[in-house]
């Protein structure tokens, strides 16, 4: 359809400290660091999407952010690991669905400011 969107390009996080968010994205979470742009914003890389972190700004509220769950290849071993690098446990990894060709594994942690940050495996 013309004029119609097509794929996620980025996504705001709204944090309480970008240099300390930056390092449970970059460090923890283990997201590719892109840019800074001022000590209020800036950027790494999900797959095909970028990750923007800033202040409120006027627009946001810490801690109140949409849940982001990143696909992982072994659901227990990326929790394990995520935790063992600093991540608050929020749930470890559990069945959430069966589908037909697939079971759909989540697990959650939280980021400094308190956002919960899903992880999901599709294991066929």
């Amino acid at each position: 359809m013309k004029g119609s969107v097509s794929s996620i390009g980025q996504i705001a996080i709204t944090v309480s400290d970008v240099d300390k968010a930056i390092g449970f994205y970059r460090d923890i979470l283990g997201l590719p660091f892109l840019f800074s742009a001022g000590p209020q914003l800036a950027f790494l890389q999900a797959g095909e999407v970028r990750i923007m972190l800033s202040t409120s700004q006027g627009a946001g509220q810490v801690g109140a952010n949409s849940t982001l769950y990143f696909r992982v290849p072994d659901i227990e071993k990326a929790h394990s690991a995520i935790i063992e690098r600093g991540a608050v446990n929020e749930r470890a990894p559990q069945l959430a669905a069966k589908m037909p060709d697939h079971e759909l594994w989540l697990s959650f942690v939280r980021d400094p400011d308190g956002n919960l940050v899903g992880l999901m495996e599709e294991k066929r």
